[in-house]
């Protein structure tokens, strides 16, 4: 099988069983470290629900989200600028940077906007940056996905777990997804280094968060982000003005 990211020839490393049902052949690219599954036929059933049943930590993942970001974008980017959430789910994320006073915006093609409704993406519209989270690891085509981003903004916010050194049995890493079959594409950093050189890019790493960027920000200071446990972003949020109330009278104004 090719590799999606290298167009390298892999091999098949293990089988595992998807949605309890289907053994389903995994395959590791030597050359860019990226673990793909086979081309995945079971999406339809998989995606039932967009956002799996299990994901329990979907509300305490885009708090602390929000506030590793509040510091990102403060520091390393135009604050008053325009974001897109990508693959934004119900729109929480969106509302949460609204709230603390980022100008961001709503896309997501599979879920409903419950919660940043008036603020979805408009084609064509360019951005700061783009954030997407919980999302490379879905992607069946990622490079398509990857282009198509990069025509909204050259950088690129993104989380996902990394595929450790020693590639993990199928029973002892909870990350590939085997009780909802969405997790199809697993990604090293050696895959996200190769990703950045294609594209001409940086590519920045802290812990489960990347930037894929053609801003040059040292990994050193990128440390700064632990500071969220200390409320770092409460005093740069001081900087900036919440679009609560503002958001609430324009959408008004809309409706009426």
């Amino acid at each position: 099988m090719k590799c999606k990211i290298c167009k390298s020839d892999n091999e098949s490393i293990f089988t595992a069983k998807i949605l309890n049902k289907y053994e389903i052949k995994y395959y590791h690219c030597e050359h860019c470290g990226f673990l793909q599954t086979e081309e995945p036929f079971w999406l339809e059933e998989a995606y039932g629900e967009s956002i799996n049943v299990s994901d329990t930590g979907y509300m305490q993942r885009n708090l602390l989200l929000s506030k590793k970001l509040t510091i990102l974008l403060s520091l390393f980017f135009d604050k008053k600028a325009k974001y897109l959430d990508y693959a934004g789910g119900y729109g929480v994320f969106v509302r949460l940077m609204r709230d603390i006073g980022f100008d961001f915006y709503w896309d997501d093609k599979f879920t409903t906007n419950l919660f940043a409704r008036g603020f979805e993406y408009q084609n064509g519209e360019k951005y700061e940056a783009v954030t997407t989270f919980e999302s490379f690891e879905h992607f069946v085509n990622p490079l398509d996905e990857i282009e198509k981003l990069l025509t909204i903004s050259k950088n690129i916010i993104l989380s996902t777990e990394l595929l450790p050194d020693s590639i993990p049995k199928p029973q002892d890493w909870w990350y590939y997804g085997l009780d909802h079959g969405q997790h199809i594409s697993f990604y090293s950093k050696k895959t996200f280094r190769f990703i950045a050189k294609k594209y001409n890019l940086y590519y920045l790493s802290n812990g489960n968060l990347h930037i894929l960027s053609e801003k040059k920000i040292s990994n050193f200071k990128l440390r700064i982000l632990k500071f969220s446990k200390f409320g770092l972003h409460k005093i740069l949020q001081k900087q900036l003005k919440s679009k609560t109330w503002d958001d609430y009278l324009n959408l008004k104004l809309k409706v009426f």
